[in-house]
């Protein structure tokens, strides 16, 4: 074992259990993971079974990364079971739902 490693400058653990829980709408969490110094950053989103997003949600100021961990993703035109990666780039949208309960990894290369 390495005890070293996690005394790397900028290297982060963090179980998704601990982090902190935000409600951003009805059945919809948000548990920040990691924020990188120029604004990159990793999540994990809870979505309730039946929650959706109010609005659109527009990815901006860059893309955004999806990784599917459980549950059925819908992004408002398909659903997307688990183990799907989606890619959104810059200025493209959805609307985030689901009837059967989901967790999103969500990672943000420019913020």
């Amino acid at each position: 074992m390495h005890p070293e490693i996690l005394t790397q400058e900028g290297y982060t653990a963090v179980r998704v259990e601990a982090a902190p829980v935000r409600e951003l709408f009805p059945g919809i969490r948000l548990r920040p993971l990691w924020r990188g110094p120029h604004g990159a950053q990793a999540a994990v989103l809870e979505m309730d079974p039946g929650s959706s997003w109010p609005r659109r949600d527009v990815h901006t100021p860059g893309p955004e990364e999806v990784y599917v961990l459980d549950g059925t993703f819908h992004d408002g035109a398909r659903d997307y079971p688990a183990g799907t990666f989606l890619h959104a780039p810059a200025g493209s949208w959805h609307v985030p739902a689901t009837v059967t309960g989901c967790r999103l990894f969500l990672f943000y290369p420019a913020g």
